[in-house]
């Protein structure tokens, strides 16, 4: 089994500067719509995004219009290199800073330019803790 966010947008653009030029990830499909892009699916090391615009869908399944509240949806991404990954979102709108939770975890959560909530996380070594 394998289990996809398709993330909706207003638009696409804005997200690809912080998924592609911050992040890395790779753009291996794209679908336009008119002048922008309706659909994206973003790769990196085995971990897949998908983003469609509202536009897109409302086109697309106008049904789930309705159902489409807002950014209901939290992001938790395990990262090898905590260090490096504050330097790749430096500048971004900060929800939560750096903490080391109870549960071992090292965490950050920024938001995305799409209005998502994106937490970063590396596990502290015992060590550290």
């Amino acid at each position: 089994m394998k289990i996809t966010a398709v993330l909706i947008v207003e638009a696409i653009e804005p997200c690809l500067t912080f998924w592609v030029d911050r992040l890395g990830f790779d753009k291996t499909v794209e679908v336009p719509e008119g002048d922008r892009l309706g659909f994206v699916i973003l790769q990196k090391h085995g971990a897949e995004l998908m983003f469609q615009t509202r536009e897109s869908v409302g086109k697309d399944v106008p049904e789930m219009i309705p159902g489409l509240t807002g950014q209901g949806i939290g992001l938790f991404i395990e990262v090898p290199d905590f260090d490096e990954l504050l330097s790749r979102v430096a500048g971004m709108e900060v929800v939560m800073p750096e903490r080391t939770a109870f549960y071992g975890m090292r965490e950050i959560v920024v938001r995305e330019p799409g209005g998502f909530a994106v937490c970063f996380a590396s596990r502290v070594e015992a060590a550290n803790a």
